[in-house]
């Protein structure tokens, strides 16, 4: 793999090539054998990248995490996606930049340790059964009742659900002032619950996907769950801001998984095409299937290097909304290309379960709707372009 040599230092290169090394050792056996059984990431694994340190990647050196940078967090993500796209997306339970921009200092400093052990992990539920990409538009209710909030409303999308050690929970505490400004009045609420359930009073239930095995996505029912005052996260009413703030750096890591998902599907279709035998000769040595591996090549490698260039401009401040949705953007419609293009290299093969092709294949799927679809991304790319971005 080559790099833009500017921004890739010694010390990225060295935590670049420690997750690669770490996935091929540690998350790539894991993921062939428990994905074709639908099988969930176990708790072994989740202990191992604890002691890797990348549930503390993004955490502040004072609270005990590594404090690095977004780059550094996509580095890592990208190499673990190249082994399981799931276990890529967990290390964002303990990363994740919304939730810490919402906590107080106390908060902080009581939390964030136990994440970076691993020890307390998030789940976030913001999208609704009627509400994908418009979450402005959430009808989930938090109604205050003396000192706690009363939650009422159903959540769809909440992967980790039950696996983690509490949920984020976006609802509406206060009617929005018009029609324009619906993204106000929503609040954000930290609840905490015991590993491997629901809260008291929320019923749910696994949705069925086609693909992202490793852990379970939930449509969750709250019903009157009363939550303590101190659960309310951030300034009331204002949540959706953070929401905002955090968009960037999550378009990026999703961009990150689908350039780790298309390298792995790269990766094996090279492979399988110097040992699969037609006509007297590996495939290979035919002209158009090594069109098609060049051709993978430079897509992921292009995506790559737009990556390398968006992580930089977040961690130095610049503003980047438009070239974080194109990245997502790019890299998401490269990932289903490429893992589409490596599933026909392996031909009958690539449609079993008995090769990561197909894995690969259907997660890269996944990257195109997720954090935005890549209509919205589009959407929001033109509004630059246009002179009607608001943000």
């Amino acid at each position: 793999m080559t790099g833009a040599e500017g921004l890739l230092s010694e010390e990225r290169l060295m935590i670049r090539d420690t997750a690669r090394e770490f996935t091929l050792n540690e998350v790539l056996p894991v993921a062939n054998e428990l994905d074709p059984q639908e099988g969930e990431i176990p708790l072994a694994l989740r202990d191992k990248l604890a002691d890797m340190g990348y549930f503390g990647i993004r955490i502040p050196e004072q609270y005990g995490g590594s404090g690095l940078g977004c780059f550094e967090y996509c580095l890592v993500a990208e190499q673990l996606a190249r082994g399981w796209m799931s276990v890529a997306s967990i290390i964002a339970r303990g990363n994740g930049t919304l939730t810490m921009d919402l906590l107080s200092e106390a908060q902080k400093a009581e939390m964030l340790p136990r994440v970076v052990s691993g020890e307390y992990l998030g789940a976030m539920s913001l999208s609704e059964p009627d509400t994908g990409s418009d979450l402005a538009s959430i009808s989930c209710r938090a109604v205050a009742d003396g000192d706690d909030w009363v939650l009422t409303g159903s959540k769809y999308w909440c992967t980790f659900a039950d696996g983690a050690d509490y949920l984020v929970v976006f609802a509406r505490t206060a009617e929005p002032p018009d029609a324009k400004r619906r993204h106000l009045g929503i609040s954000a609420f930290l609840i905490d619950k015991p590993r491997g359930e629901l809260p008291p009073n929320c019923h749910g239930a696994p949705i069925p996907k086609i693909g992202y095995f490793g852990w379970k996505t939930w449509e969750l029912a709250f019903d009157g769950l009363r939550l303590p005052g101190h659960a309310l996260i951030g300034e009331p009413g204002c949540a959706f801001y953070a929401l905002a703030k955090g968009l960037d750096e999550a378009r990026a890591h999703t961009a990150a998984r689908a350039v780790g998902l298309a390298q792995g599907a790269l990766e094996d279709a090279m492979a399988y095409a110097q040992e699969r035998m037609q006509f007297g000769r590996p495939i290979a040595e035919f002209q158009d299937l090594r069109f098609k591996l060049a051709r993978m090549a430079s897509d992921i490698e292009a995506a790559r290097q737009l990556l390398y260039y968006v992580c930089d401009r977040i961690d130095t401040g610049a503003r980047c909304d438009k070239e974080a949705s194109m990245v997502k953007y790019f890299a998401s419609e490269m990932a289903e290309r490429v893992t589409s293009d490596a599933l026909q290299i392996f031909g009958g093969a690539g449609y079993t379960r008995l090769h990561a092709a197909e894995r690969y294949w259907r997660d890269a799927r996944l990257t195109k709707i997720f954090e935005g679809t890549s209509e919205i991304q589009l959407r929001i790319i033109s509004d630059h372009l246009l002179g009607k971005s608001g943000r």
